[in-house]
């Protein structure tokens, strides 16, 4: 073998290697569009830098990093989620949508990155349990309207997690219905103002990321990704991050 020929096999087997590495990192592959709403601290809002970020952001990119994926983020009005993903506006869902049996009759989950907690109900400071019986608020198209629906109680309907929260401090309603990780932003941000009262409500099987029906072999790598963050720890380790120690984790 004459060594030009020996040096072009060696340059062939090189080439061969880099777009094996190449297609392995996801140069390749399409992009997949992960959905959030951007107004839902902890979970994803957006930061002074005009960036998506919170518990979401951070959790997103690392199951994109482990599953190999090429991803990039948008964002989406919550009362348009499942009907946008449906259309295939975007792939994937992530932005604090519990999943429920309603909701899985139209789309798939993925298995849970925040485990199953009772939402709690939060009201102003000094208030008394009493406050659940009173005027109740809940956000638009989320399992604490479904849930007050489907118990015959009567509450005023907000179009933002923050719109409740506003009517909460100026009086407009008693009580609302909220998840725990939110509610312990706002004890936080609104400190002596209100309080956690009434009793605790078990909603949902978690949360999950909501991808469609057909999306089988994505929701597989989403899965394999989100057991290996559980197995090393490292998905508790950012729901402390951005809920606190006392955070329920897998």
């Amino acid at each position: 073998m004459t060594g030009q020929k020996a040096l072009r096999m060696v340059m062939v087997a090189v080439f061969g290697v880099l777009v094996v590495v190449s297609l392995a990192c996801g140069g390749g592959s399409e992009t997949v569009r992960l959905a959030t709403e951007g107004q839902y601290h902890p979970f994803n809002f957006i930061n002074d830098d005009g960036e998506i970020d919170g518990l979401e952001r951070e959790v997103g990119d690392e199951l994109c990093r482990r599953a190999e994926l090429d991803c990039e983020w948008v964002l989406n009005e919550w009362s348009d989620m499942i009907p946008d993903l449906v259309g295939g506006e975007f792939d994937v869902i992530i932005t604090g949508m519990s999943i429920t049996d309603e909701r899985d009759e139209t789309i798939d989950f993925t298995e849970p990155y925040y485990p199953p907690t009772p939402s709690v109900y939060l009201a102003l400071a000094g208030a008394g349990d009493e406050a659940v019986q009173g005027r109740l608020g809940a956000y638009a198209d989320t399992i604490y309207s479904d849930f007050f629906t489907e118990q015959g109680i009567p509450y005023t309907e907000f179009g933002s997690e923050d719109d409740r929260i506003e009517a909460l401090l100026n009086g407009e309603i008693d009580a609302s219905l909220v998840d725990h990780a939110y509610a312990v932003e706002k004890l936080a941000e609104y400190e002596g103002r209100l309080a956690v009262v009434g009793p605790s409500v078990l909603l949902d099987r978690g949360i999950g990321m909501g991808v469609r029906e057909d999306s089988g072999d994505l929701r597989d790598k989403l899965n394999e990704a989100i057991a290996s963050m559980k197995a090393d720890g490292s998905l508790n380790e950012l729901i402390r991050k951005w809920v606190g120690e006392d955070a329920k984790t897998f």
